[in-house]
């Protein structure tokens, strides 16, 4: 089968890219290598499989006649070039409206074009779910918890979107689906949590678990916003891709179906109180930190409901919380002066989302 993966350079989907190669699919990666770490992501694929086992296209999604022409040959279209921190997007609404909503219509047009009809596969976010403040939540000593959702929350919860961010991932989710009721493309929105992994370049803005390990590694300072209670649920980016795969698979079940995919309630953890002790253990020393405000669109707590995947598509994480940190910290330990060199100096400004497309 042949894959178009935008942001195919980026985190998840040079993960992605790696397992579709791995079993032989045909894969195009659309990818404008603007996300740092992007050219390193590819590179590796490179060295991994060879140059000439997949096929790369530098393009935008914002670009309407080059994104269908990328299409034009796919069966699977999993789109995750995007914009993708709430603070860019407060800084630069414009520019994450572009990306995120007119780069999203861009693709599912693309589709809606193609003669092969192609499933598309679309990251969406928790964030369209906005602060969540009319939620009844406790605060424990190391975490805050819900009252009334032992499940997490569902798919029927009330979007709310908040931020320019949380806006323009919230308007591409309800492109998707729409195009499934309207123009019968069979379409799957994932409303992703925390996902985490190997090829992660985080920095402060996004990719929180990551930046953490990094910077504990690399001896960087950390700022947590907030109390440090804020809770999670994390999920680590192979078993994300075990739901990609099963949507895929299950073509006749997901379309035009909306899933909120994370950890669930077995894979929580606060970003301080309970992710230091960890990150701690597994350095052998104490973490110093600087503590700054809250930030807006902040949530208190997200845990994904996931029953709805677990039914439908019939995936559940496998990778517990204490495995995923531990291989990734690993990851990162061996791959410092990578990190080094395509982070920079500046590990907590993500300048590279200077308007360019941003490669989840």
């Amino acid at each position: 089968m042949h894959y178009l993966v935008t942001g195919g350079a980026g985190f998840i989907g040079s993960n992605y890219v790696h397992r579709l190669l791995s079993r032989g699919e045909q894969v195009t990666v659309y990818d404008n290598l603007s996300r740092r770490g992007a050219e390193a992501n590819l590179a590796w694929l490179q060295a991994e499989f060879g140059a000439d086992s997949f096929r790369f296209q530098s393009g935008d999604v914002r670009d309407a006649e080059r994104t269908v022409a990328a299409a034009a040959d796919a069966q699977v279209v999993v789109h995750l070039a995007g914009q993708v921190t709430v603070t860019t997007s407060v800084e630069r609404p414009r520019e994450d409206l572009e990306s995120n909503i007119l780069g999203t219509f861009n693709i599912l047009e693309a589709a809606r074009l193609s003669a092969h009809h192609p499933v598309v596969l679309y990251a969406s976010t928790n964030k369209v779910y906005g602060g969540m403040e009319d939620l009844a939540i406790e605060e424990r000593s190391t975490r805050y918890a819900y009252r009334d959702h032992p499940y997490g929350i569902s798919e029927h919860h009330p979007l709310d979107f908040h931020s320019p961010y949380g806006c323009s991932k919230g308007a591409g989710d309800q492109y998707v689906r729409d195009y499934a009721r309207i123009y019968g493309l069979p379409t799957v929105v994932f409303r992703q949590s925390c996902i985490y992994g190997p090829r992660q370049f985080g920095v402060e803005d996004q990719g929180w678990v990551a930046w953490f390990i990094i910077a504990t590694q690399l001896d960087r300072p950390i700022t947590i916003y907030g109390d440090g209670k804020q809770v999670r649920d994390v999920l680590y980016v192979e078993d994300l891709l075990d739901a990609y795969d099963a949507a895929i698979a299950r073509a006749t079940v997901a379309p035009g179906e909306i899933y909120n995919i994370g950890g669930g309630p077995d894979n929580q953890l606060s970003v301080w109180h309970e992710f230091a002790p960890l990150l701690e253990e597994l350095r052998g020393s104490p973490i110093p930190v600087a503590r700054g405000p809250w930030r807006p669109g902040d949530q208190r707590i997200f845990v994904a409901d996931i029953r709805k995947a677990q039914r439908d598509l019939g995936w559940t994480p496998k990778i517990d919380v204490r495995s995923g940190i531990g291989r990734l910290y690993e990851w990162v330990r061996e791959n410092r002066s990578l990190l080094t060199t395509h982070l920079g100096r500046k590990l907590t400004d993500d300048s590279s989302s200077d308007g360019q497309l941003i490669a989840r």
